[in-house]
C-alpha cells in the first residue's frame, strides 16, 4: 500500500530536545517562526481541540486521504477488508505519529469515531487531526488524547468519504501536509512544520517563547509595548539580565 511519491522527502526523527521544546511553545509562536522563514500557510483551518485539557500534541504526520464517496462501493461491508485505508491506518500508524486526515473540509459526516481513536491512543499515537468531523465526539473529548476536528458529526464516513490513500501528501484544512512533517497542536489549533526545518524552528520558538514571557511580565508591571515589543537596546539588555537570572 505504501509507495514513494513525487515530492516526498527523506526525513530523520525529531530529536528529544526539539520534541520537548515544541511541547512547550504555542502554535502562535510557531506560526511566527514559520512566517520569518517565508511560510504563511501553516495553520490548519477548522481543526479545533475536542479536549482542551489534553496534553500538547507533537509528532510526525501519518496521512490518510479521502475522496468523495461512491454509493456502489462505499458500503458497510468494506470495513471487513483489512486493507481498507481507514482501518489499516489505525493498525499501521507508528507510535508517536499523528494521523492527519484529508476530508476536503467536509464536516457533515465523521472521518473516524471513538473506537478507532481509542485504538490509536492505546497503540501510542501522538494525536489525530481531521479537517472534517468525528463521531462519538463526547466520548473522544473525555480521552487524555489530542484530537482535532471541525466538531462532532454522527453520520458514518462512508456517506461522503472514500478512503483511498495512506501516507501520501495531502491537504488538511487548506494546508499541505507531507508524510513526516511535524504536527504541533495546542488549545488553539494545529500547525504544520516542514520536517527539514523542524529542529531549528523548535529551538528558535523556545527562545521566542522565553522572550515573550519576559515581555508579558513587563506589560503586567505597566510597561509600554513601545521599545519593548520589539525591543530597543535597553530592553534587549534588560532581557539578557532577566534571562541570566532565570538560568
Amino acid at each position: 500500500m505504501r509507495q514513494k511519491v513525487a515530492g516526498e522527502r527523506v526525513t530523520k526523527p525529531l530529536s528529544e530536545a526539539a520534541h520537548v521544546a515544541l511541547s512547550g511553545v504555542s502554535t502562535a509562536t510557531l506560526t511566527t517562526q514559520l512566517f520569518k522563514r517565508g511560510l504563511r500557510n501553516t495553520f490548519i483551518q477548522g481543526a479545533r481541540p475536542l479536549n482542551p485539557d489534553a496534553p500538547p500534541m507533537v509528532g510526525p504526520a501519518y496521512t490518510l486521504r479521502y475522496i468523495p464517496a461512491r454509493e456502489d462501493i462505499d458500503t458497510l461491508d468494506v470495513f471487513a477488508d483489512r486493507t481498507h485505508p481507514q482501518r489499516a491506518a489505525v493498525e499501521a500508524i507508528p507510535p508517536g505519529s499523528v494521523l492527519v486526515m484529508d476530508c476536503r473540509g467536509d464536516a457533515s459526516v465523521a472521518s473516524a469515531g471513538s473506537i478507532l481513536v481509542t485504538r490509536m491512543m492505546i497503540r501510542g499515537a501522538a494525536g489525530v487531526v481531521s479537517d472534517g468531523g468525528l463521531r462519538d465526539s463526547p466520548e473522544i473529548a473525555k480521552l487524555p488524547f489530542p484530537t482535532y476536528c471541525q466538531g462532532g458529526s454522527a453520520p458514518t464516513n462512508l456517506i461522503k468519504h472514500h478512503a483511498v490513500d495512506l501516507n501520501v501528501p495531502i491537504g488538511c484544512g487548506g494546508v499541505p501536509v507531507f508524510p513526516g512533517d511535524i504536527l504541533v497542536g495546542d488549545g488553539e489549533g494545529v500547525v504544520v512544520i516542514p520536517a527539514n526545518i523542524a529542529e531549528e524552528v523548535a529551538m528558535d520558538a523556545a527562545e521566542q517563547d522565553l522572550f515573550e514571557t519576559f515581555v508579558s511580565e513587563k506589560v503586567r508591571e505597566g510597561q509600554s509595548i513601545f521599545g519593548l515589543y520589539p525591543p530597543d537596546a535597553a530592553n534587549k539588555a534588560a532581557y539578557e539580565a532577566w534571562r541570566a537570572k532565570r538560568k
